[in-house]
């Protein structure tokens, strides 16, 4: 009986239970070695804040391209973009998730993860900002200001992506539901008039 109870179920925090451990593995891997190059390199770089900001934004790079067009595809099934219309040039975000329900369903420890991460790391770099401003370090506040830029930028998205998706999914069962409406009641209407 203790050793059902010790059994990770799905939707734990446990790697093992990752349907893309190695995905996961990168996109954890990069969001945190960026803020702990930061901190490393704030105690122990401090006279080095050149190569300490070089590292910082390859990583944080490196990690917005890795969750906007990988992670974010592979473990929540969304992805997203900006396009630009050449005659008006304006932009707008274009949203994409693949169908959740079935057997394309999505795991939900990934899930966790993904979620878990995406909004922690925005408040991290949030405390980081504050911690930055109380010591009178601008010089290092510069590369939080681009850090938090990036992250928020990936979560805002991410978010609307989500909320673009269940509004979809709501959608598409609506139409398929009233045109499943229609053909009754237009049924029971030829009925009539026969």
């Amino acid at each position: 009986m203790e050793e059902q109870a010790r059994q990770p179920r799905q939707g734990d925090l446990s790697w093992r239970l990752s349907s893309h451990p190695i995905t996961l593995l990168f996109f954890l891997g990069f969001r945190i070695s960026s803020l702990f190059m930061y901190l490393f390199g704030i105690w122990l770089l401090s006279k080095n804040f050149v190569l300490c900001f070089i590292i910082v934004m390859l990583l944080l790079a490196a990690d917005f391209y890795y969750l906007k067009n990988i992670a974010g595809r592979r473990l929540v099934g969304l992805r997203w973009w900006n396009e630009v219309d050449t005659n008006t040039g304006n932009s707008h975000w274009v949203f994409e998730s693949q169908d959740r329900s079935g057997e394309g369903g999505q795991n939900a420890t990934d899930k966790r993860f993904f979620w878990l991460a995406l909004y922690a790391q925005p408040a991290l770099w949030v405390g980081l900002a504050i911690f930055a401003i109380v010591k009178f370090e601008f010089i290092w506040l510069s590369l939080v200001v681009i850090a938090l830029v990036l992250t928020i930028t990936n979560t805002v998205a991410f978010s609307r992506c989500d909320k673009f998706s269940q509004a979809s999914n709501l959608a598409s069962t609506a139409m398929y539901s009233g045109g499943l409406a229609r053909s009754i009641a237009g049924g029971m209407f030829s009925r009539l008039f026969r």
